[in-house]
């Protein structure tokens, strides 16, 4: 059957209410003056996974579990508007929703509503199975019911990427997706040592490639055993919010990637993208396209790979 698809994201759609803070963390106050304003906007890590695939060209579905409320709405609004295909599977208990608080240096603390999932949640597996097999890649977010989507798709023969976020390396939650995905992005930041659960994952599941995103340090890649240092973009713009950034790495990535780049050229495209991504404030929802993520690559490679640098500490 010939795809239809090129990347299948599951999970991850949601709302989030955007509160510029002074610092972090938060003073301790009684109150405090919020400037710009207190922003709500459709967008969590699915979300910004499909928008920035379908901004690079890539033949993008979505599907998660979606409320009958206003945040539901604004979600299948944000597709609606950026044409991207949607699946929204009913969820009584509401969309997920977030609070970021952001700093001034564009750190951000993400405060979930535990409420809005519960245990029992499921994708029907007739929906899974006709997507997956319509489709060349998925890329699966670690929310529920994501996990027990994960045997079907291995069933369809696809390949499966997945993102850990800031996984402390030993969280149980994240194990079953690590071990599932052929392809796992994860964050240095919660890392104690960050080779040696690079490793494990390796060593454990079915995953030959890993890449923790370590900000402006760039990127470490390890393939085929082989663990190697990517650099960092220059962002083109001043940086006022990380949120987004390791979602654009991810889309970035898997758009070389399927087309057959080395992996160390799909971590290139990853860091230009998540560069690009911190100039974007996070009331706003905007992705790089392809000409200017070449460019950047263009621009990286030349800079930096030809100057022989060494590999900075994990």
């Amino acid at each position: 059957m010939r795809s239809e698809i090129d990347v299948l994201v599951l999970g991850g759609a949601g709302v989030d209410t955007i509160v510029h803070v002074p610092e972090l963390p938060v003073p301790l106050a009684d109150s405090h003056m919020i400037r710009p304003g207190i922003v709500t906007r459709a967008g969590q890590s699915g979300d910004f996974v499909a928008l920035a695939a379908s901004a690079l060209g890539l033949r993008t579905h979505h599907v998660d579990m979606l409320g009958d409320d206003p945040e539901g709405d604004l979600v299948r609004a944000l597709h609606r508007d950026h044409g991207i295909a949607l699946t929204a599977v009913p969820q009584p208990l509401g969309t997920k929703r977030a609070v970021n608080l952001v700093g001034p240096d564009g750190r951000r603390l993400s405060l979930y509503d535990a409420t809005r999932s519960a245990e029992t949640d499921r994708l029907p597996e007739a929906t899974l199975r006709e997507l997956a097999a319509a489709s060349l890649h998925a890329h699966v977010v670690i929310t529920q019911p994501c996990a027990h989507a994960l045997p079907v798709l291995r069933e369809a023969g696809i390949t499966i990427s997945t993102d850990l976020h800031d996984w402390d390396g030993s969280d149980p939650y994240h194990e079953t997706f690590a071990r599932q995905a052929d392809l796992v992005f994860l964050s240095r930041t919660a890392l104690a040592d960050p080779e040696r659960t690079m490793r494990r994952i390796t060593e454990r599941g079915r995953a030959r490639t890993v890449v923790a995103t370590a900000g402006a340090d760039g990127a470490y890649l390890l393939t085929d055993g082989e663990l190697t240092h990517v650099p960092a973009a220059t962002p083109p713009a001043p940086v006022v919010d990380s949120n987004g950034a390791g979602d654009a790495f991810a889309a970035a990535f898997l758009h070389a990637w399927l087309r057959g780049a080395p992996p160390r050229g799909c971590a290139l495209h990853g860091t230009v993208a998540g560069a690009y991504a911190c100039t974007v404030p996070s009331t706003r929802t905007e992705s790089i396209g392809w000409e200017e993520l070449r460019a950047g690559v263009a621009e990286l490679e030349r800079e930096r790979f030809s100057d022989g640098q060494g590999r900075p500490p994990l």
